[in-house]
């Protein structure tokens, strides 16, 4: 294959699988999706400005490594102990941005996994067009295959199991009244990001005797957020019951629909009747209001924590939209 037929199929390459993992993500958030443009720019800075940012540092500081343990040596080394410190704060500070920036966006520690994996996406996707493209030069078209199908289908959500960690850290210290954790748990969830990319990297880097182990722990981290994600929305499940029940009194919600917010599945049936029975316009609009609707209640819940006038002020906003809506 030419050079550039290897680049557009290495692309493709990458970009499916990154689609399909993006989706999921997506999917997964299912009581108020977080805004697609701050999802996109999560996913760029994890595509653009990480990528270049590490290239750089990951190569000036992989220097010493080189030069003490040669070529071979020095790949190994630097991957295990350069390359997972420099990539995963790079990529944190994305999610560190949001936090500041926005933080209202954090409701829930399944909003800081969601924006941790899509920096990941973002950044494999890149990645692993350079690995693809580097491995078809080096190795010819089987390896070049066994690459693809290592790194973007068995691999593909290292990144983003990796900062997910740290999202997950920033948005524990969102929402937490202690003041220890949250000091700890975004350094924790860094360090837990680093220690997950040090296992992959140290393992894989050693051979393939190692790959079952990296095997093991990539997919034993993505299990472990898993369950997390499982118990986040029913976290949130319990606090869309417990805090828009006073909304029905208030005349905000009905019994009725009260009833259809607190059930992803109820919803999704009632946006899918709505889009079949009354167009585009009419889906959209339900899916704004049960939006709100849990917008409401993570507001309501962040009010109970800290009593904060902001909070306050959003739960009278977040009341008056809905009412525009209903």
């Amino acid at each position: 294959m030419t050079s550039i037929t290897v680049l557009i199929l290495s692309t493709i390459a990458a970009a499916v699988p990154a689609l399909f993992y993006v989706i999921l993500i997506y999917w997964v958030d299912r009581y108020e999706k977080e805004p697609w443009w701050l999802l996109t720019a999560a996913f760029l800075w994890g595509a653009v400005p990480s990528i270049i940012i590490a290239f750089i540092a990951n190569s000036l500081l992989s220097i010493p490594f080189y030069l003490l343990a040669g070529q071979s040596g020095g790949d190994a080394l630097a991957a295990a102990f350069i390359a997972p410190p420099v990539e995963e704060t790079i990529k944190g500070l994305a999610v560190l941005g949001i936090f500041f920036l926005w933080r209202d966006e954090i409701d829930s520690p399944l909003d800081g996994i969601i924006y941790g994996a899509m920096v990941g996406m973002g950044f494999a996707m890149i990645e692993n067009i350079y690995y693809f493209v580097t491995v078809y030069n080096e190795g010819g078209a089987e390896a070049w295959g066994m690459n693809i199908f290592m790194r973007g289908i068995i691999f593909g959500l290292n990144h983003a199991l990796f900062t997910s960690m740290t999202g997950l850290g920033i948005a524990l210290a969102r929402m937490s009244t202690q003041r220890l954790m949250r000091f700890a748990a975004p350094i924790g969830g860094w360090m837990a990001a680093m220690f997950l990319h040090f296992l992959h990297n140290a393992a894989v880097s050693t051979g393939s005797a190692l790959c079952l182990a990296a095997l093991i722990s990539d997919w034993g981290g993505v299990t472990m957020v898993l369950v997390i994600i499982v118990w986040a929305l029913l976290q949130e499940r319990r606090w869309l019951k417990q805090y828009l029940a006073e909304e029905v009194s208030y005349y905000t919600l009905t019994v009725s629909q009260y009833k259809i917010t607190c059930s992803s599945h109820q919803r999704a049936q009632y946006n899918l009747n709505q889009l079949l029975t009354h167009g585009p316009g009419a889906y959209l609009a339900s899916l704004r209001f049960f939006r709100k609707c849990s917008e409401l209640a993570y507001k309501k819940h962040h009010f109970a924590l800290f009593q904060d006038e902001r909070s306050a002020f959003l739960i009278e906003k977040l009341r008056g939209e809905i009412a525009a809506l209903r």
